[in-house]
């Protein structure tokens, strides 16, 4: 693929730059993106009706062995090209800053240092009353495992339809795009608010965006680059190219 000289000559005077990532990026890794059909024991529920607040105090037990269910889906997943990809830029970026909607681990365990998880993490779990981080000393005779706190029910550390996104999150996210020269939209389809008006906002802000999707999106109406194709094709490509002392040339 060839790219532009002018965004490559961006990306190499970039001081910092910000990822932004959505599903895509992971389903490239073999995660189901979350409003992928349920399989299974799971066909016969709308993941929008398990993923709620209300959900879990109806029915805690469904709720908790759904999310272990997905816990197993992911368990065997690793880092794809794209997270390699965008932990690579650390080496040659002052500053990288990775702002994800997925909440699959998959860019620490990639290597990158500074994530920002704005919809929590599948792997944490956190007291439902009293939102005490659960220690690893819960024990598994329960289910849902029960706080060692306050014995409420744990839950998973994930955002749900109708909760507010952790403010220290969206906050560090916005004071990112203040102050990034790049942003990269990567993977995600516009759908999910708030996070969807981060490449708005960075564009606000004068950033340079990046929109990076196999498919057309909102996005591309306001990046200044629209590169078309898998994530896990397009940033290793792109990354040898700016950066070609970093990443052996990609077929």
């Amino acid at each position: 693929m060839l790219f532009d000289f002018v965004l490559l000559e961006k990306l190499r005077s970039a001081r910092h730059i910000a990822v932004f990532t959505g599903a895509g990026v992971s389903a490239e890794s073999g995660i189901p993106t979350f409003r992928d059909a349920q399989t299974g024991l799971w066909a016969k529920f709308r993941a929008e009706d398990l993923a709620t607040p209300e959900a879990f105090r109806r029915d805690p037990v469904t709720v908790w062995n759904w999310y272990a269910w997905r816990r197993e889906l992911m368990a065997d997943a690793g880092p794809n090209p794209a997270h390699l990809a965008i932990a690579q830029m650390q080496q040659v970026v002052p500053e990288l800053t990775v702002i994800t909607q997925n909440v699959d681990g998959l860019h620490a365990k990639a290597g990158s240092a500074n994530v920002i998880e704005l919809h929590g993490n599948i792997w944490n779990d956190f007291c439902a009353d009293c939102r005490q981080q659960a220690n690893g000393k819960e024990g598994t005779n329960n289910v849902p495992p029960r706080c060692t706190h306050c014995g409420g029910m744990l839950r998973p550390g994930v955002v749900w339809f109708g909760e507010a996104l952790p403010a220290d999150a969206w906050t560090r996210a916005s004071d990112v795009l203040e102050v990034a020269d790049v942003f990269f939209c990567i993977g995600t389809s516009s759908l999910v608010e708030p996070a969807a008006s981060l490449p708005r906002y960075a564009r606000s802000c004068g950033r340079t965006v990046v929109q990076i999707n196999p498919e057309a999106t909102s996005h591309d109406e306001i990046a200044q680059y629209v590169l078309r194709g898998k994530a896990g094709e397009v940033l290793p490509q792109l990354v040898q190219a700016a950066w070609p002392q970093v990443m052996p040339e990609v077929p």
